[in-house]
């Protein structure tokens, strides 16, 4: 999406996935068995393992003159935005009178028509650029103290879902990281509790981030520490979207120059 966008729309197509038939022949597949007798789905259902990339290969199909031009396509939410309100009437035309030849249909009460601002998903999308969704964010900051593996892995998944925001974000999180690896038992000391003290704090404040403007020249910097590697991505010095990661294996030996030579390229490459 460029920072041209200034009137957004949201369509949300209606039980996404079962508007995929399943394969003629292949419907036994999905036999379940209940105290009424066996069943299979005639749709595709949620759960079978393709089925994510088979609905995104779907819209790619469906709305490929648009997409990156004035539509973002999230599995069954789909996001409209344009410069103007007559430009953006335009648009919402053309995307929607492909829905319905395709026979794609939408959930009315969870649209959105021509707004200043859209939360899309888990974003807040304005002409200013991209926040956090406040009410997700309410409940990173009020999560209790994990008190296992699986506590801390849910509040990690929750909170990597906004690293975009947060400089640093795989290397502050890597106390909790190692927790959720395989074979690791469960040990709360005074690093975990820094490390997600210090997320919440960070996401309750996170920046605003600007919208992508692809007709202007874009920066990278990039640092290293001794465990992870960061950088930031920005236009006329407003960031766009922060990337860390933790080093592993041969790069945690790397000099500090090499480091920072590999983050540029990771980011590159992400």
């Amino acid at each position: 999406m460029n920072c041209m966008g200034r009137v957004f729309s949201k369509i949300d197509l209606k039980s996404g996935y079962h508007q995929i038939r399943m394969r003629e022949g292949d419907e036994w597949k999905t036999t379940f068995k209940t105290k009424y007798g066996l069943y299979e789905w005639l749709v595709m259902p949620f759960g079978l393992t393709n089925a994510p990339s088979t609905f995104m290969r779907l819209m790619n199909h469906v709305l490929p003159a648009f997409i990156g031009k004035f539509v973002v396509v999230y599995f069954d939410d789909i996001l409209v935005y344009s410069k103007t309100l007559e430009d953006h009437l335009d648009h919402l035309r053309s995307v929607v009178s492909v829905l319905r030849s395709r026979k794609l249909y939408a959930n009315l009460h969870k649209c959105s028509f021509c707004t200043d601002q859209i939360t899309f998903p888990g974003y807040v999308v304005s002409a200013k650029g991209v926040e956090v969704d406040k009410e997700k964010v309410k409940a990173i900051r009020d999560w209790p103290t994990p008190k296992s593996t699986s506590d801390v892995r849910s509040f990690h998944g929750l909170a990597s879902f906004y690293r975009r925001f947060v400089k640093d974000f795989s290397t502050i999180a890597a106390p909790l990281t190692e927790l959720i690896k395989k074979n690791m038992s469960f040990r709360w000391g005074s690093d975990q509790d820094k490390a997600f003290i210090y997320i919440q704090e960070k996401l309750s404040s996170a920046p605003l981030l600007a919208l992508p403007n692809f007709a202007k020249a874009f920066e990278i910097e990039c640092d290293a520490s001794g465990i992870g590697i960061g950088a930031v991505l920005m236009q006329e010095r407003r960031p766009i979207a922060y990337f860390s990661e933790k080093l592993s294996g041969v790069s945690l030996n790397y000099p500090t120059y090499d480091k920072e030579m590999y983050a540029l390229v990771r980011v590159l490459e992400t």
